[in-house]
């Protein structure tokens, strides 16, 4: 059979995408473009806000309009919070829970050998209490992109922050065995990936099943492995980590400096009306450290406006927070109400105008920032692993250590490179801003 995927959210999702091609593609299917005439499509949904719900509910229909005959699958956080929601949309056939994806391949085939004639909505979900157990899906050793990999080492969160749902959707902590994250490294490393980015629900949560390790261990044994590569961490939270554990990290010399840390807010009082963990001098304590062992360490975040409660003087601190971090990218989330979390029954619940207009006034606030770091490493030379060739404006494209978007012209570079650009590292001059990133030119240093 044919088989399309389309996958919406996280990096998590991306990853468990990725696991679903290559097993369907073991079991003989051919795995074709969203947009392509298929047999099957399979929907790998997102919840966080509403409108990953819509997003959702949209692509499911679309896909199923491609080929009104076809199987369409639904899986994921919508699915498994919102079942009876997503089995009620006309032309979905088959809907799986978070915990459920690998076993989605018999699933399909099950219901293309015996179900299609009745149309009948067949479902595999477990119940949030039964979420408690990391589910195998096996070594992958592909992905869509050639030189960037993500690794899953771990599933679900137990922090509860009010607004969040996805405790819920993925259930308790569980982690990965050590063995089969090597395994999948060297696997990756083996096919020519060049970048390995360790991901999960909430990364710093990851615990060894069968002993006390933490995330350090993994990178203890990453290092170790040969080959020229670099390691990417994803999703850490300030709700987990603090400066002090911060510092134990600056000690790998694969590990990119570059880190994601949720803030949600530059407030104290609405970070504890959310449930975080923090202050915001405790979060300045984690920069600091950071931009002390380098002033260009990239730090990347996600801001929520609109929090119920949330005063022009609470905003206010969060467009503080922006200019006082010196962020290299913040991505802005109107606060979204979501059934069944703390905030979704709190009083004082902000209006969406208002709500819009201080996403815009955060957005704007934050591209200047953005542009301000990209500023502050011109002149510098940064490792660059090249991805792809952009040939309407005749670059190379790819990202430095630091996590900044170089464009590289074709036309500058030195004769017989052409051919050795791409999925390779280069070091690279950064010249000047251009684009969502920086122009830069080859050097040897």
């Amino acid at each position: 059979m044919k088989i399309a995927f389309h996958t919406l959210g996280c990096k998590v999702n991306q990853y468990e995408t990725e696991m679903l091609k290559e097993r369907f593609g073991k079991k003989g299917h051919t795995i074709v473009n969203e947009n392509d005439f298929a047999d099957v499509y399979i929907i790998n949904t997102c919840t966080v806000t509403s409108l990953a719900d819509r997003k959702s509910r949209q692509y499911i229909r679309k896909m199923k309009k491609l080929n009104p005959d076809s199987i369409v699958a639904v899986t994921g956080c919508y699915a498994q919070v919102n079942p009876d929601e997503v089995s009620a949309i006309e032309g979905v056939n088959i809907v799986t829970g978070t915990n459920e994806k690998r076993g989605l391949v018999d699933y399909v085939e099950e219901y293309a050998a015996t179900a299609m004639s009745e149309k009948r909505v067949e479902r595999h979900l477990k119940e949030y209490e039964a979420l408690d157990i990391y589910e195998e899906t096996g070594i992958i050793t592909s992905m869509e992109s050639r030189t960037r990999a993500f690794i899953k080492v771990q599933e679900g969160c137990n922090r509860f922050c009010a607004y969040c749902i996805i405790p819920y959707a993925r259930g308790n902590v569980r982690s990965r065995t050590p063995e089969d994250i090597i395994a999948e490294a060297e696997a990756l490393l083996n096919q020519g990936f060049k970048e390995l980015i360790l991901t999960g629900i909430n990364t710093a949560l990851y615990k060894a099943p069968h002993g006390n390790y933490g995330i350090e261990f993994i990178l203890d044994k990453l290092e170790e492995l040969q080959g020229d590569f670099r390691i990417r961490l994803s999703s850490l939270e300030p709700t987990v980590v603090n400066a002090e554990y911060v510092k134990t990290l600056l000690k790998y010399k694969r590990l990119c400096p570059h880190l994601h840390l949720s803030i949600q807010s530059g407030s104290d009082e609405i970070l504890a009306a959310m449930n975080r963990k923090y202050t915001r001098s405790q979060y300045l304590e984690i920069v600091d450290v950071l931009k002390m062992y380098d002033k260009n360490y990239a730090i990347t975040t996600d801001m929520i406006v609109g929090f119920p409660g949330e005063t022009d003087e609470n905003f206010n601190d969060s467009l503080r927070m922006i200019r006082e971090t010196a962020f290299s990218k913040v991505h802005v989330f109107k606060y979204s109400k979501r059934p069944g979390t703390m905030a979704a029954g709190m009083k004082n619940q902000v209006a969406s105008e208002v709500k819009n207009r201080r996403s815009a006034e955060l957005i704007f606030e934050g591209e200047r920032i953005s542009q301000q770091f990209f500023i502050s490493n011109l002149n510098t030379v940064r490792r660059v692993l090249f991805e792809e060739y952009d040939n309407k404006i005749k670059c190379f494209t790819g990202y430095t250590d630091n996590y900044i978007k170089v464009y590289l012209p074709k036309k500058e570079l030195k004769q017989g490179v052409e051919g050795k650009i791409e999925n390779n590292f280069h070091d690279v001059r950064l010249e000047q801003p251009f684009k969502d990133g920086i122009l830069g030119k080859q050097t040897i240093r």
